[in-house]
């Protein structure tokens, strides 16, 4: 199993989780383009759930899985749903890498609208809500009292936001996209001054989430999370929610319909957290921007291969939706 030394983290295993029978069978779980997760099944049928960085070279910072681990046993108890976890491995001699361990939660993951289309349309209009809600308990949960407080620094954070993506982006880069530079300039020039601090996901949106009957499971794929600017989650959520017949986002699960429209999302987030969300057309702007320099990295970890061998991924098309973010942000700043 690429990715995985079987022996070595099956003996890690054993030893540093309790009731876990081997011999045990990895599989890789597909829609990852980032950290890699494995699902583990030992010899009782127990189902846990593996996730390390890409293979070879990854960007300084990013992939960081004790500070992943560290999220989601913060939040363990707390009004956002997670996974248990159950330990980290920081000894690369295990598996090459670092990994951490958490349970197995059963749901769905809405990744296009073909799946969310499956599920029952009153499901999937209480679904929105939910997510709304939890978007808000999560922006509710006080950083200090979890644990997280010195996550990252709360001040400043579409600051460092924009520093840490055009490094990230000049890092990743494999061609000229002039977009990206304009846009970069607009968002630079626009800064709205930030209102409160809090947990940020940084990848809120319904293909990170496990879901079943209306509701979410468990929020998965943490490793983007910070402190600052709550509204940037807000506005990441709106750019993923596309509802029927709305421009090139054919795929995404909202767009299958049954969904709430953004317009009420917006609201019930409004209701529930009671900020302004007035400044939203900027920070949908600055997402679609931060997508785009997240999108260049993934493309190029496969470019090189960082990603596995034999992995389903349109190369052309991947390019061509980097530079689709870039202009999607510079017509939010350019029309404002």
């Amino acid at each position: 199993m690429e990715g995985v030394d079987e022996v070595r983290v099956t003996d890690w295993l054993v030893r540093e989780i309790e009731a876990v029978a081997p011999p045990l069978s990895f599989a890789l779980i597909a829609g990852g383009h980032s950290n890699l997760t494995f699902g583990v099944t030992d010899a009782n049928g127990r189902r846990l759930v593996l996730r390390r960085p890409p293979l070879g070279h990854v960007l300084e910072s990013a992939h960081d899985m004790a500070r992943e681990h560290r999220i989601i046993a913060a939040l363990a108890g707390a009004s956002v749903p997670v996974a248990p976890v159950f330990g980290l491995c920081v000894d690369t001699s295990v598996n090459g890498a670092p990994f951490y361990v958490m349970g197995f939660v059963d749901g769905v993951v809405l990744n296009d609208a073909e799946a969310a289309v499956r599920l029952p349309a009153p499901d999937r209009h209480r679904l929105g809500l939910d997510v709304a809600d939890v978007l808000v308990a999560l922006h509710d949960i006080d950083p200090d009292a979890v644990g997280l407080g010195t996550l990252g620094r709360k001040e400043a954070y579409l600051e460092r936001q924009l520093k840490r993506w055009t490094t990230q982006w000049e890092a990743a880069k494999t061609h000229e996209v002039p977009e990206m530079d304009a846009a970069r300039a607009l968002l630079a020039q626009r800064l709205p001054a930030q209102v409160g601090a809090t947990i940020v996901h940084g990848d809120f949106r319904l293909g990170n989430m496990l879901v079943g009957e209306g509701r979410i499971r468990a929020v998965l794929d943490w490793e983007l999370c910070t402190l600052g600017d709550p509204l940037a989650d807000v506005a990441f959520l709106m750019n993923d929610w596309v509802l029927p017949g709305e421009g090139d986002g054919a795929t995404a699960p909202t767009s299958g319909g049954g969904f709430p429209s953004r317009e009420v999302m917006l609201a019930r987030y409004a209701t529930g957290s009671g900020r302004d969300l007035s400044a939203i057309p900027y920070y949908r702007a600055f997402q679609h921007w931060r997508l785009a320099a997240i999108g260049q990295g993934v493309y190029k970890r496969y470019l090189v291969g960082a990603m596995g061998q034999d992995r389903d991924f349109d190369l052309a098309r991947h390019r061509d939706g980097v530079r689709q973010r870039a202009c999607a942000a510079l017509d939010l700043l350019e029309t404002r």
